[in-house]
């Protein structure tokens, strides 16, 4: 597992860079699924407006956000899909970094059944939502421990910075010009991360 110290870091937008290529592991319903994280955003804490927990925002969902990092905020999103966030940074300073797209190493049956899916494509778990459902990561494992048996990130080589692309992120034109930060990453010419 990747240390604790790792989700202290005080700059979220290295970590969304840096978790490229490290793999992120479940263990639910005895079932063990392991993916390689292929795609990133970074959100940062109460003075990027494209965060839940910007300009000090606290509600019964954002709080997880302020604990010490090495947990997971997972939220439910359009009333469809449940996002995985690792939360990063010391307590009180609500950094999160929403992994978007993952490619399959381990457990692929498992995660083709929860999809539904007959065959490996991209689409089984190249956005968040997908990833989520293929993973069966849920809203209990929101502020779950990332050092648990059920949920954990595993060390990687880690991606030379001249095989990622950094751009801005997805779905957040609400925040204006803080949509325009470049804070999504994702491994050059891997089909599980998005275009």
């Amino acid at each position: 597992m990747l240390p604790a110290q790792y989700y202290l870091h005080a700059d979220v937008v290295w970590l969304a860079r840096n978790l490229l290529g490290k793999t992120l592991c479940t263990f639910i319903d005895g079932k063990l699924t392991k993916a390689k994280i292929v795609e990133t955003e970074a959100y940062e804490g109460v003075t990027d407006r494209a965060s839940h927990s910007f300009g000090g925002r606290l509600t019964p969902r954002t709080k997880t956000m302020y604990q010490e990092g090495g947990i997971a905020y997972v939220y439910f999103c359009y009333g469809m899909h449940y996002l995985f966030n690792v939360v990063t940074n010391i307590e009180n300073i609500p950094h999160a970094v929403l992994i978007r797209g993952i490619e399959p190493l381990e457990g692929i049956e498992t995660m083709l059944e929860r999809r539904g899916f007959e065959t490996v494509k991209p689409e089984l778990s190249n956005g968040p939502g997908k990833l989520s459902k293929a993973l069966g990561i849920n809203k209990q494992i929101n502020g779950m421990s990332l050092f648990s048996d059920i949920v954990w990130i595993e060390d990687a080589p880690t991606i030379d910075d001249s095989d990622i692309t950094a751009s801005p992120r997805v779905g957040v034109a609400y925040a204006l010009d803080h949509a325009e930060w470049p804070y999504r990453f994702r491994v050059k010419g891997n089909l599980y991360a998005g275009k």
